[in-house]
């Protein structure tokens, strides 16, 4: 049978059939030995890497544990039904599931990547609350993030550099108990070697290159991409002039912002007066 050869570019059901097909012949794998590992036709496989037909969630899952690819076609599913997400982000996501360094400035909020699951869900709860998502949606979105943060534990893991505004460590997102918890989340992850944590402070004032969240990512092949929201959707920018102004701006935050070892101190004192 001839080999169709697709174009990862061309549509995000083509690039996880690309994908797929690439994984499974990395582990040697026919696609009838393939389907009977995860329980699926090779007929049906076929199609999927052909781009016929879109995958489903529960495939990719049983794909990623049997090839070992650490959580990445899932994510790129979530590339493909992505109704529940803020657009531009699953492009991010697939992105970020390959950097080796990720480097994050958030403002309100802890970032994803570093919430804990009940955080995440007080979040979806409150846009639930105020008719900007539906139930489902914010289930997809929580779940979403969970599949973000495991793909955190490849090896080897990226480094994750986040600065947070001191509003991210003051806003009681879910009440005193759920922030707390967060708080005390964000100080096991500073324990790990993975993981570098700072506060930008309020009296930083304007001193503070950034006015939105940022995100820059430095892939395998050394490229450093960039991401940012508004309240409509969310930007992956590669323009090289933009991430070098971004980059050299986020150096000089982590100058100006306190040492991870000061940051866990404002992280403590603010976890202490939740209990006062």
């Amino acid at each position: 049978m001839r080999r169709t050869e697709l174009d990862p570019s061309s549509s995000p059901t083509a690039a996880f059939g690309v994908q797929l097909r690439r994984s499974r012949e990395a582990k040697g794998l026919s696609q009838v030995r393939f389907g009977r590992l995860i329980g699926y036709s090779d007929s049906y496989l076929s199609c999927i890497e052909r781009a016929e037909r879109n995958p489903t969630l529960v495939l990719a899952q049983r794909a990623d544990a049997a090839l070992d690819t650490g959580g990445t076609l899932e994510l790129m599913y979530w590339n493909i039904s992505h109704t529940a997400l803020f657009e531009g982000f699953p492009e991010y996501a697939q992105q970020e599931a390959g950097a080796s360094v990720i480097r994050i400035f958030e403002l309100g909020v802890v970032p994803g990547l570093l919430q804990t699951h009940e955080y995440a869900q007080a979040l979806e709860a409150g846009a639930v609350a105020r008719g900007s998502a539906t139930r489902q949606q914010a289930d997809e979105r929580v779940a979403f993030l969970l599949t973000r943060q495991g793909s955190m534990e490849r090896r080897p893991p990226p480094l994750v550099h986040a600065v947070l505004d001191e509003s991210c460590v003051r806003s009681a997102v879910g009440g005193p108990a759920v922030l707390a918890r967060q708080l005390e989340h964000l100080e096991r992850l500073a324990e790990q070697p993975a993981f570098i944590i700072q506060i930008a402070p309020f009296d930083l004032g304007e001193g503070r290159p950034f006015l939105r969240p940022v995100i820059l990512l430095t892939l395998r092949d050394g490229t450093t991409l960039g991401y940012t929201e508004t309240h409509q959707r969310g930007y992956l920018e590669r323009d090289i002039t933009t991430v070098t102004e971004w980059d050299r701006d986020y150096d000089r935050l982590q100058v100006e912002a306190l040492s991870q070892a000061a940051s866990l101190a404002v992280i403590r004192q603010a976890r202490k007066e939740l209990s006062a």
